[in-house]
């Protein structure tokens, strides 16, 4: 999942240079959910681990 937000971040950065501004826009948009849904994962990921020792 994280693969995808950096190839979203990377589209989008791509598009703002050249000038796509609403392309940019989304494809910023939807890496920045699908890092916070990483983020959200780790963290409970992590939580779960140290429940179970």
């Amino acid at each position: 999942m994280l693969y995808y937000a950096l190839v979203f971040l990377i589209v989008a950065l791509i598009a703002g240079v050249l000038g796509f501004g609403g392309i940019a826009g989304a494809s910023a948009s939807i890496a920045q959910i699908l890092f916070f849904i990483f983020l959200a994962l780790f963290v409970i990921s992590l939580v779960m681990r140290v429940a179970r020792r």
